[in-house]
């Protein structure tokens, strides 16, 4: 009977580090966007599948020249003016080997929409948000720390 326990208790933990590390190996999650100028916080991110493309939805704003609860003043079309609490500022992601790329991430601040590229890092604990115009070699990095 003991060493049924014990069996029991290894393959609970065998488990639960298996489930934690394929949390860990994608980026569907609630990450903390970190400023790539000031390195503070700036808002509370959820990514999720959506059929196979991840998109990312802006749950918190924590740090913004505008106040508390900012709007998108730059974005055109629908988000134009609306809350950026709640905005979906990333979507069309896809898995490309140990990259997701192929998608849209907004820069609610200008307003701007750039091509997007996902990369996991520190054991999936970060996250390099690389937004870009044409070539991905220029552009502009962010690392995104996931939330436990």
């Amino acid at each position: 009977m003991k060493r049924l326990s014990q069996f029991a208790i290894a393959a609970c933990l065998l488990l639960g580090s298996a489930v934690a590390w394929a949390a860990n190996d994608t980026p569907v999650g609630t990450w903390r966007q970190v400023d790539d100028v000031t390195g503070k916080p700036k808002s509370i991110i959820q990514i999720t599948d959506n059929n196979g493309k991840l998109e990312g939805k802006v749950m918190q704003v924590l740090l913004s020249d505008d106040g508390p609860h900012p709007i998108c003043k730059k974005c055109d079309g629908d988000r134009k003016d609306q809350p950026i609490e709640g905005m979906v500022i990333m979507w069309g992601v896809k898995k490309d080997d140990d990259v997701w790329d192929g998608g849209k991430i907004l820069d609610p601040k200008n307003g701007k929409v750039y091509s997007v590229k996902l990369s996991l890092t520190e054991g999936g604990n970060k996250l390099d948000v690389h937004g870009y115009i044409g070539i991905s070699l220029l552009g502009r990095s962010q690392v995104w720390e996931r939330m436990q």
